[in-house]
């Protein structure tokens, strides 16, 4: 089962999931120009394989009290300038997860473990 943190509510529980984070935080990532895709695992390339995409790949969410600290591996497109792609993933991952979830993101920690390098095309 899911790690769940349970948020304040006057009319009863209300808990979110640390995968839903994840997936949230992926979203926001790969909506960033200059980011190819998410970084998976063998895992995920299994589960591309059978048709399912695995949404949260890439991603490790720590949630302590209502404050997350959130790391992502990312693929760079060839020729971004990729500190800046990773501080506008910074900044868009903030937002999405703490105006999505109401929890307060402290770090959001990006990693890039490689490059899409686009093929040539023959004419």
């Amino acid at each position: 089962m899911a790690k769940k943190r349970e948020l304040p509510s006057e009319l009863g529980a209300v808990y979110i999931a640390n995968e839903v984070v994840a997936i949230a935080s992926a979203l926001a990532a790969v909506e960033v120009k200059g980011v190819a895709s998410m970084k998976g695992g063998i895992g995920s390339e299994i589960s591309e394989a059978s048709g399912r995409k695995n949404l949260s790949r890439g991603v490790k969410v720590e949630i302590k009290d209502l404050e997350t600290t959130i790391d992502l591996q990312i693929i760079g497109q060839y020729g971004s300038n990729l500190p800046e792609v990773a501080r506008q993933v910074q900044k868009a991952v903030k937002k999405a997860v703490e105006d999505m979830t109401g929890l307060k993101v402290v770090q959001v920690n990006v990693y890039v473990p490689g490059i899409n390098i686009p093929q040539e095309t023959t004419a």
